[in-house]
């Protein structure tokens, strides 16, 4: 985690870690999902997740190729996939993939037809 910050040795930033009561534990991941409340979600490719537990409480650090999608599950890039296909407005292009739940080939069918 700390990867020998200020000179240290990353085995002794563990120990000192360990003494403190922190424990770190790296959690094999495909990919990360938060789900925002005022709808869409963020998803995160090829993470790098860490669990720390600090004392009984627990924090997550994750990092990796994250994009932001409406609620229906689609991105900024689908939408602008399907408007570059198509000619179509961001409107447009934005309610065809509602109206598909995000199937960005549907999408660009139900806009070229």
């Amino acid at each position: 985690m700390f990867g020998g910050i200020g000179g240290m040795d990353p085995k002794k930033m563990q120990a000192v870690m360990k003494q403190m009561g922190i424990k770190q534990e790296e959690v094999d991941s495909l990919r990360v999902i938060i789900e925002k409340s005022e709808g869409g979600r963020i998803v995160i490719e090829n993470p790098n997740v860490v669990k720390i537990d600090m004392k009984g409480n627990e924090s997550w650090q994750i990092t990796g190729d994250a994009k932001e999608e409406e609620a229906s599950g689609f991105s900024d890039s689908d939408v602008e996939l399907v408007m570059e296909k198509t000619g179509k407005t961001k409107e447009d292009a934005k309610k065809a993939l509602e109206q598909v739940n995000g199937d960005i080939a549907q999408a660009i069918i139900k806009l070229s037809e």
